[in-house]
């Protein structure tokens, strides 16, 4: 009853607003109708990279995917990476504003939920280096799989997987160099305990990072490897090796 009446109290004195517009909104701070709708919203990819497609080609292959197949299986993209998504994942990841994490988490978890077949036994951040951690703070892979694995009731081991090597930043790196970079940059300190499992993380780019961890994780022992991520950027191409 107490906290009750001092949730409406702060709802009254502390009206939600959406996140992108300001205008009053019903429940916690979220967005709007008129802003979730104008979101963009990656509705036809590649099943396997999510590379953008044509709507005609709802549920097929990208050329890359068909030449050289990535080593997961297939990617659940969210968005594409460009306004306000890619402004709303920089709040997140850079200036710690977690639930800005949480409203794009619980979108994911959503769309998700909706889709047709099993899930995953288990999700599986991208690690950061232990230095990169120190740096940052926190690492927003690790609160992505947090939400979504508690709305969708899937397990979350953050401890599987590491990160061997502090790579340089692949924003910063030609194509082929991204993937040189990230060449045997992760290990699994034992295998997995589950035969399907997905990769959790907030930006899929050239698809390098979840490339190398899928093939990593499938040589520990993974069968099915899967990508979930908040957004899809790049654009000229799938995923590049």
């Amino acid at each position: 009853m107490v906290y009750n009446c001092r949730h409406a109290l702060r709802s009254l004195l502390f009206p939600a607003q959406c996140r992108l517009c300001g205008s009053a909104t019903r429940g916690e701070p979220d967005l709007c109708q008129s802003c979730r709708r104008d979101l963009p919203w990656l509705d036809t990819a590649c099943k396997q990279c999510a590379h953008p497609l044509h709507a005609s080609h709802a549920h097929a292959l990208c050329g890359q995917c068909q030449k050289q197949p990535p080593a997961f299986d297939r990617t659940t993209a969210l968005f594409h990476y460009r306004p306000p998504v890619d402004h709303l994942i920089k709040r997140f990841k850079f200036a710690e504003e977690l639930q800005v994490g949480s409203l794009l988490s619980g979108l994911l978890a959503a769309r998700l939920a909706e889709r047709d077949g099993d899930l995953p036994e288990l999700l599986l951040p991208v690690p950061l280096h232990p230095a990169r951690l120190r740096s940052r703070g926190f690492n927003q892979a690790t609160e992505i799989a947090r939400q979504v694995g508690n709305r969708l009731d899937i397990a979350i081991d953050y401890r599987l997987c590491r990160r061997k090597r502090n790579t340089q930043a692949q924003s910063l790196l030609s194509p082929n160099a991204r993937r040189l970079n990230l060449r045997n940059a992760f290990a699994v300190r034992r295998p997995p305990g589950a035969s399907h499992v997905a990769i959790i993380d907030d930006v899929m780019t050239t698809g390098h990072t979840s490339n190398e961890l899928a093939r990593t994780l499938k040589q520990a022992g993974a069968v099915q490897v899967e990508v979930w991520v908040i957004a899809r950027a790049g654009g000229q191409g799938a995923v590049s090796r």
